[in-house]
């Protein structure tokens, strides 16, 4: 018979196993505080290097399509204009290029050249500036724009 000063209370007859469950849950919870800024930045990273490849393959593109419009024939060779209207309508999902009309400053610069390639024949050479934002920026830790330039030369069709 258990006398009266000898009886145990619920809270007490708690077995060992349910005891380590509860150390554990506040363990999970302590590491979970640390981790959760490192997985955050290590997403926004991601993130913004997602958006500055995409802005890299757009710049190289638009080099391509201005080169090729600017080599169709010889009174195409050096129009200016007509080479930044394509780069405009190719880079126009880029942030900071929907508004512009011209080419000729930041963060949009189209140029033209006309000359000899390394064949000897006549070749244009397309040089696309892009100057990008930053879509998440972190001060001291992720460069706040990214400057890409892409050149393109194609020979120059005779007809």
């Amino acid at each position: 018979m258990i006398g009266k000063g000898s009886r145990m209370r619920d809270s007490e007859m708690e077995s060992g196993a349910a005891q380590q469950r509860r150390k554990r849950r506040g363990g999970a919870i302590i590491e979970l505080t640390l981790l959760s800024p490192w997985v955050f930045f290590l997403f926004v990273g991601i993130v913004d290097l997602g958006f500055f490849s995409y802005a890299l393959i757009s710049v190289e593109n638009a080099s391509r399509i201005a080169a090729e419009y600017t080599s169709s024939n010889t009174t195409n060779q050096s129009d200016q204009s007509g080479a930044c209207t394509k780069v405009l309508a190719e880079l126009s999902n880029l942030p900071n290029v929907s508004g512009l009309s011209s080419c000729s400053a930041s963060p949009l610069t189209v140029t033209v050249n006309a000359g000899t390639g390394p064949d000897g024949n006549t070749a244009v050479s397309v040089s696309v500036a892009y100057q990008s934002i930053s879509l998440i920026p972190i001060p001291g830790l992720l460069q706040s724009q990214l400057n890409v330039t892409r050149t393109t030369q194609m020979r120059v069709r005779p007809w």
